[in-house]
């Protein structure tokens, strides 16, 4: 007898509870990491770093090679994801405004349908998650170390690592916290790896011992490119901090204390001895040497990379764990696993970090999808996807139909190789400024090789790239006759998208900063 209720409560047998009906729809594992660059994921073959665990769901499914954002910054990404909506129709166009709770999204209509619906982790949008069955995520940002958890809205500090504790949450939800009877849907979302890059203990001296390497752009001087490219701050030699950013104590030049205190609050006197024994030599070296010019911006490069594959390090972890959790128990068969991010990332592109830009390292992400089921493992997906397609996506393999307001649309036959039409060009808007970083606003349209955008509110620039052969983008030929047809052709496709997507000039004009009397 016990051993039939096993069987049923696995969904390999019919039952007489209706769970045959409930168990025949997917299970839905929704991995993002925060600020997470496809070059640093390695079954996308960059050679920069090892993930294994990630590549894993590639090989066992697919992988997409051109899968973008609408809006590449952090809490907007995350609200188009839910929502199925481009930025200006959810109401979240920046990370300063709030986020309508109450507006439909997936996981509302999941649930409403018999699903069991979990959030975990990094949401970094205001208010009580609504949608979910147990929610237990990260006041804002977030910290690396010991950090505070709000379950259910109650508010805790745990001891620990954020992105550890992040994969014992989920799991945790998984073994024991749902009902298993009911097919679910668990949104698992890691900090890591964003700014400021506190590697776990154990990972603290990983890759010192190697040099990576620059990108060819490194030290790009932006003469191909407008106003936007040459006023942004967001350089790994001028922007990044001492403290914050270098892992000093104490500033190298001046000796007075850092903004890294704040982070050292956090850390209990372990935690703290293992940090010091790891950064102080180090940092002790750096300031024998005092580097200048180009070798002191190689030196930022290579201690900010360091940390920003270190933290990627235990996210990998996470995956790994989760992915032998279903196989343990009998859940592979029947789930859908997806790994992306909230947008691109700069490793050194240009000389940056951060996204926010609509060009490629930004503007492009990881996405990785297995579903045994439906998708055959080694599969390469080139069309163009955005994250508005989530979440029809989601609702199409639930049965569910998306509603009429989510402007997305479902790949799952894209994934199985059906033969359909898709989409031949993407629409993109940026909204925060000013702001930190100073990208100045803009929207743009992509298509399969070229790249046209225009930046708006204090000024009135285009940029258009041939991105085969420039794929670094590093010279627009806006205005170069021997790309007028292209650029017409282009300008014709943005006012189209724009239309489609309801951002016309009078929408855009909505969202600019309030002008002071």
């Amino acid at each position: 007898m016990l051993a039939t209720l096993g069987l049923c409560s696995a969904g390999l047998i019919p039952n007489s509870f209706g769970q045959e009906k409930e168990q025949k729809r997917p299970n839905i594992l929704f991995i993002m990491s925060d600020d997470h660059a496809y070059q640093a994921i390695s079954a996308y073959g960059s050679g920069l770093n090892s993930t294994p665990n990630i590549d894993r769901i590639a090989k066992e499914g697919a992988i997409f090679t051109r899968a973008f954002v609408t809006n590449s910054i952090c809490a907007p990404s995350r609200a188009v994801m839910l929502t199925g909506k481009f930025s200006h129709l959810n109401g979240k166009t920046d990370n300063v405004g709030g986020f309508n709770w109450k507006q439909m999204i997936f996981p509302k209509l999941l649930q409403q349908s018999g699903y069991q619906t979990a959030l975990v982790g990094k949401i970094h949008l205001d208010g009580n998650p609504q949608g979910f069955d147990y929610s237990i995520v990260l006041p804002g940002q977030g910290n690396y170390y010991n950090p505070d958890f709000i379950e259910n809205g109650i508010r805790k500090q745990y001891p620990g690592y954020v992105t550890t504790l992040t994969t014992r949450f989920a799991l945790e939800w998984l073994d024991k916290k749902r009902d298993k009877s009911k097919p679910f849907c668990l949104l698992y979302h890691q900090k890591a790896p964003h700014r400021n890059w506190l590697p776990e203990e154990k990972y603290l001296n990983l890759y010192e011992d190697r040099d990576f390497p620059f990108p060819e752009n490194f030290f790009d001087d932006y003469a191909g490119r407008g106003t936007a490219a040459h006023t942004q701050e967001m350089g790994i030699v001028k922007e990044m901090t001492w403290g914050h950013d270098m892992k000093f104590e104490n500033d190298p030049y001046t000796g007075k204390p850092t903004e890294f205190m704040q982070d050292i609050k956090r850390m209990d006197k372990q935690q703290l001895k293992a940090w010091r024994s790891a950064y102080n030599a180090r940092n002790e070296e750096f300031i024998k040497a005092k580097p200048e010019g180009r070798e002191l911006a190689k030196w930022k490069y290579q201690r900010y990379i360091r940390d920003y594959f270190k933290c990627i390090k235990s996210v990998d972890d996470g995956v790994g764990e989760v992915l032998d959790y279903l196989d343990k128990n009998g859940l592979t068969e029947n789930t859908i696993v997806v790994y992306t991010s909230d947008q691109g990332f700069y490793l050194g592109e240009h000389g940056w970090f951060d996204n926010r830009f609509m060009y490629e390292e930004s503007f492009r992400t990881p996405l990785l999808i297995r579903y045994p089921k439906e998708i055959k493992p080694g599969t390469v997906i080139t069309q163009m996807v955005q994250n508005p397609d989530f979440a029809p996506t989601f609702l199409n393999y639930a049965g569910i139909k998306a509603q009429k307001e989510m402007q997305g649309e479902s790949f799952r036959k894209v994934l199985n190789g059906e033969s359909m039409k898709w989409r031949d060009a993407i629409y993109y808007h940026y909204y925060e400024y000013p702001a930190v970083h100073s990208v100045k606003r803009h929207y743009g349209v992509r298509t399969e090789r070229y790249k046209l955008i225009h930046f708006y509110y204090d000024v009135d620039e285009w940029e258009l790239y041939d991105l085969e052969k420039d794929p670094h983008e590093m010279k627009s030929v806006y205005n170069d006759p021997a790309y007028g047809e292209i650029q017409a052709d282009l300008l014709i496709k943005l006012k189209e998208l724009r239309v489609k997507y309801k951002d016309t000039d009078e929408v855009t004009q909505s969202f600019l900063p309030k002008k002071k009397n």
